[in-house]
């Protein structure tokens, strides 16, 4: 560390577990060096920087990718909260400033049958893309470029289209629900179409299908709690969910 003074030492107890199959369990490792400025990704790099160079023991898995809060990918739950204590903020965008010196930080994967383990902090989250698979693509021909002012959307529809559409399907929304729902994700993926004439001609197919491939993949029922909008980094509303769900009835009413 370069300035001395800077320096703050945490403990972290983090989720280990050796493959899906396995039985895994938290492991503590103290007196880890960082600073405030430090994220806690590049904290974790630190840990396994030591648990590699000086401690020869196998380093932490976990998943990244951009570090710019895009992704998604960077899914833990840190002491009790889907990406940490920061809000409207992922994993990468959480600095070391948010915990105390000498503090003890537990970290461990998203717990959700639908997000199996892979390993340590790794879950299979391709339920989600099954999701989007099962929804499709808009057929709409939209021919050439049109000149924006042309576009015949208002701004309320194009500004919710746009807000649904920022859910970077990292999964924190089912994490923080007690009965592991997507409801949150889904209903923003379908909101993102179902307020734009350019997703109006699958409409109906899509809600239905996007729902059944949810339900089958094993997530559970929104209750209403309203964690996930809580927890969700880039704060998706839960009036998507409502959305979602008259559209799915009436869609149901014209099969």
């Amino acid at each position: 560390m370069e300035d001395n003074n800077n320096v703050m030492k945490v403990n972290l107890r983090v989720w280990r577990q050796s493959g899906p199959k396995e039985k895994g369990g938290f492991v503590t490792y103290k007196d880890v060096e960082t600073t405030p400025d430090t994220s806690f990704l590049e904290t974790l790099d630190i840990l396994n920087e030591r648990l590699i160079n000086e401690d020869h023991q196998e380093p932490i898995a976990f998943d990244h990718d951009c570090r710019e809060g895009i992704c998604g990918m960077c899914s833990l739950y840190i002491n009790g909260h889907p990406h940490g204590p920061a809000v409207g903020a992922t994993t990468c965008q959480l600095y070391m400033r948010r915990f105390e010196d000498g503090e003890t930080i537990t970290v461990e994967p998203w717990r959700s049958a639908a997000f199996p383990v892979i390993k340590d902090l790794i879950v299979d989250r391709n339920a989600f893309d099954k999701i989007q698979q099962a929804g499709g693509y808009v057929s709409f021909n939209c021919g050439g470029a049109q000149d924006a002012n042309d576009l015949p959307i208002s701004k309320v529809a194009a500004d919710e289209a746009m807000d649904s559409a920022t859910c970077i399907g990292c999964g924190a929304c089912v994490a923080a629900c007690k009965n592991g729902s997507a409801m949150l994700f889904v209903s923003a993926k379908v909101s993102q179409f179902a307020l734009l004439p350019q997703g109006q001609v699958e409409a109906d197919r899509r809600v239905r299908a996007m729902v059944a491939r949810m339900d089958e993949l094993g997530f559970g029922n929104c209750t209403n709690t309203g964690a996930c909008s809580a927890e969700c980094p880039k704060q998706i509303k839960l009036y998507n969910i409502g959305r979602m769900n008259r559209q799915f009835i009436a869609a149901k009413c014209k099969e």
